[in-house]
């Protein structure tokens, strides 16, 4: 799930911070090589954009994702990325919309040994970047329209900015840490009403 990837590049730091791992070349290319076999998936073949290139494209997207994730947690707290860079809804949605337009029209396509048949896209272009983007924004129209978009969460960890898919009714937090850091504050509010 390429969007929900993408959305994950930014986190909490640790030090009350953020900490966005497309911010350097070496962050941009892990996050390429370790979704390389998704993107090839969509786009029936790899897409293989320099990190220099694709870095500053890719985090104009994902202010995009995110926010539009956050329309749909709503009416949850916002993680702090959102709250510190709103996009209007309306342009986010064209935005991802123009992204997505760059992998042309889907076709099918049913190859002679295979049993079932797949979508090949019509680029309008052979750019890497703009490839490697399409398949992103593709994946987050996919993600935004299908049967997984109910199971979004926005973590409510107090410094945590992560979106999850909720494995189980009862999951509130992105992960077990963020959910005993959780519990920790709460027993030391209670155990420390003054402070």
């Amino acid at each position: 799930m390429l969007a929900l990837e993408l959305a994950a590049t930014v986190r909490h730091d640790g030090h009350g911070g953020l900490l966005d791992t497309l911010a350097d070349d070496a962050g941009v290319q892990a996050w390429l090589e370790r979704t390389a076999p998704s993107v090839a998936e969509v786009l029936g073949g790899p897409a293989t954009p320099s990190p220099s290139a694709a870095g500053p494209v890719l985090i104009d997207l994902r202010v995009v994702v995110r926010n539009l994730f956050a329309r749909v947690v709503r009416p949850a707290p916002l993680p702090r990325a959102e709250v510190a860079a709103p996009l209007d809804p309306d342009a986010a949605l064209r935005r991802l919309n123009r992204t997505a337009d760059y992998l042309g029209t889907p076709q099918l396509s049913w190859l002679d040994d295979a049993t079932t048949p797949t979508i090949a896209w019509s680029p309008r272009g052979a750019d890497p970047v703009r490839l490697l983007t399409g398949a992103v924004a593709r994946s987050a129209i996919d993600f935004l329209t299908g049967p997984d978009l109910v199971r979004l969460r926005a973590c409510p960890a107090a410094r945590c900015v992560r979106y999850f898919l909720q494995a189980d009714p009862r999951q509130t937090w992105c992960s077990p840490t963020c959910g005993n850091r959780e519990r920790v504050n709460r027993h030391y509010r209670k155990s420390n009403p003054l402070t």
